[in-house]
């Protein structure tokens, strides 16, 4: 038999993973997508449908896969389930494997279907709420059309879900106590840190500065007037490539690494 990899294996250690802790994983869940709804009904009275789909879905994908990777490798909240959870009959891959397909796979999926069920059905509603008959039928029919998966709201809300659910994986092994509260505090200490260093270094280089974005650019005051100096075209897309997908990758490997060091 592989010991790296064997179908029949990894189909039980992921049936087993999903079903040993329903109340946790379905019930999270479950959860979670309730809160979709009733933030997508608040938001849909308060803003408007383009404010209800663009907040549940940035709050919904990253967001909550952040707190449910967190309890993927729940088993090491305790030493006994951590013991007992590092002594399955499957190879570190394997467990590495099923967390990735679980929290980076099968949760998203299971979120973008409701989601797009709960933002079709309102669209739906509105649309056939509308008087056929009146001058404004077409605009106020055109004006509400149904979220895109693949928008720019979109695809900037995906490279944060992969570097969110990344960090979860990886907190959840070096943090056995409540990981997902202390891999956002140091997330928050990160980002304070950089800012705080990048505005230091855009005083010290441009003197009477305004702001100053790390990796973006800087606003200084000339005389009375404010001027931006920006980071080249290039060098900002090797910034953003690898924020939004180099760092992610990063991270889900140290969650491998990580596990695999604890098995041993």
């Amino acid at each position: 038999m592989n010991n790296t990899f064997n179908a029949k294996r990894f189909g039980l250690l992921f049936k087993k993973t999903l079903l040993e802790r329903p109340v946790q994983m379905f019930g999270f869940t479950g959860l979670m997508l309730s809160v979709v709804l009733i933030l997508y009904v608040i938001a849909k009275a308060l803003g408007g449908f383009g404010t209800a789909q663009n907040l549940t879905f940035i709050w919904g994908l990253p967001i909550s896969s952040y707190f449910f990777a967190s309890l993927v490798f729940g088993y090491f909240s305790t030493n006994a389930s951590g013991s007992s959870y590092l002594t399955l009959p499957a190879s570190h891959f394997e467990k590495w494997l099923c967390a990735v397909l679980i929290a980076g796979v099968l949760y998203p999926v299971i979120f973008m279907i409701f989601y797009r069920i709960v933002d079709s059905s309102f669209v739906t509603l509105f649309h056939n709420s509308l008087d056929p008959s009146s001058p404004f039928y077409k605009e106020q029919y055109e004006s509400v059309f149904v979220f895109s998966f693949n928008g720019i709201i979109a695809w900037r809300v995906y490279p944060l879900f992969l570097l969110l659910t990344g960090a979860s994986l990886v907190g959840s092994l070096y943090f056995n106590k409540i990981p997902f509260i202390k891999v956002a505090i140091a997330i928050c200490i990160l980002i304070i840190f950089i800012v705080g260093f990048n505005l230091l270094l855009a005083k010290i280089f441009f003197g009477n500065i305004v702001d100053a974005g790390p990796f973006n650019h800087v606003t200084i005051l000339v005389g009375k007037e404010e001027a931006s100096i920006e980071m080249p075209g290039s060098l900002n897309k090797i910034y953003y490539y690898s924020l939004s997908y180099i760092l992610p990758v990063i991270l889900w490997l140290m969650a491998f690494t990580r596990l695999r060091e604890k098995e041993f």
